[in-house]
């Protein structure tokens, strides 16, 4: 039987603790990513792209999301809500990556394109230099720019 005392502490450490919810299905496809094909969650509205991989302890391998906008504009991201370490590429309209940067969880520094950018893709940290992608590599599959 729990006593009162403990009850008010399992509610105060619950209070405590970031609203987890479980991420939205949202649609997937593939892309190749300068011969590397992976899968990708699709983020192409304004709630969706809001939300992105917040809350989520961890990004599967080969995994990740790519975020569309409804036109080329300079981008920026940040990882406030954001539990798994992620790389962030920036794309323009063409599929070329114009910079890649990795990103801490739980921080609220921006991230921001270098350059005017239609697409972000985000991948576990490192996965872009582990298969030796840089700026200037492109992105086959890109989905048509959001219609919101």
């Amino acid at each position: 039987m729990m006593t009162r005392s403990l009850v008010a502490a399992l509610l105060l450490f619950a209070a405590s603790m970031p609203a987890l919810s479980a991420p939205a299905e949202l649609p997937r496809m593939k892309l190749d990513v300068a011969g590397q094909v992976i899968s990708v969650e699709v983020a192409a509205t304004p709630s969706t792209r809001e939300t992105g991989l917040m809350n989520r302890f961890s990004i599967p391998p080969d995994e990740g999301m790519v975020f569309v906008f409804p036109q080329p504009q300079p981008l920026a991201f940040w990882m406030r809500n954001t539990y798994a370490p992620l790389s962030i590429a920036f794309i323009d309209a063409d599929g070329r990556i114009l910079n890649i940067e990795d990103m801490a969880p739980r921080s609220d520094d921006t991230h921001d394109s270098k350059g005017i950018a239609l697409y972000a893709l985000e991948m576990r940290q490192g996965w872009f230099r582990r298969h030796g992608i840089e700026a200037g590599a492109r992105v086959k599959g890109l989905p048509a720019a959001s219609r919101e």
